[in-house]
């Protein structure tokens, strides 16, 4: 039986382990992909995304259900990414270049309908839209991850960032513009384009 959120936290919050551990199975992938897009690489997305889960299991008591469960997930989530990068650029010890997962054997595997030739240009495309994202300001990313790639609506972003439908729109429409500069200044093409570009050599794959 699919128990709603709002009962497993209950659950958990009584103790029920089994509850919880229905939390982390039915969000982990959610989670890792959220990290591991804003992260770039696999090592960290599992480590944060671990300390993710360990945070949520400290707080779950404090959930008063104001926000729906998921919402205040990917709120721990994104709020722990953006404390590593601040602490990162505080001690000046990981660079742009140390955060990007360069190796396409190290990004996610394409579909196996394709063809060995058309998986491999997946995953370069996937390595140049990660190393345009990796780019980009950590609100840029965040949200266009959260949007383009995890499918929050407008309404979910809006309570994960605690801000307003409109800033929400505004800040997703510069992302949008920003990611494809940099990926029209890579000479390449976001995932899902029609291969046709723009006025200004720009891609349509994010309008």
């Amino acid at each position: 039986m699919h128990l709603p959120d709002e009962v497993l936290v209950q659950k958990s919050k009584d103790g029920d382990l089994e509850a919880f551990d229905e939390l982390v199975r039915r969000y982990e992938s959610k989670i890792y992909g959220l990290v591991y897009r804003f992260m770039g690489n696999h090592a960290d997305a599992s480590d944060l995304a671990q300390d993710t889960f360990i945070r949520l299991y400290q707080a779950l008591a404090g959930f008063r259900g104001d926000a729906a469960f998921s919402t205040w997930l990917y709120r721990i989530a994104s709020n722990i990414c953006r404390d590593e990068i601040r602490k990162r650029q505080r001690r000046r010890s990981v660079s742009m270049d140390e955060m990007i997962d360069a190796s396409p054997a190290n990004v996610p595997t394409a579909d196996d309908s394709y063809s060995p030739e058309e998986t491999v240009q997946r995953r370069e495309m996937q390595r140049q839209v990660q190393f345009c994202l990796n780019q980009l300001s950590d609100d840029h990313r965040l949200i266009l991850i959260m949007r383009e790639m995890q499918g929050l609506s407008y309404e979910e972003i809006a309570g994960v960032l605690q801000c307003s439908l409109g800033t929400v729109k505004s800040r997703i429409s510069r992302a949008r513009n920003a990611l494809k500069e940099r990926m029209s200044k890579q000479g390449e093409l976001l995932p899902g384009s029609d291969r046709h570009k723009t006025k200004g050599g720009k891609s349509n794959a994010m309008s």
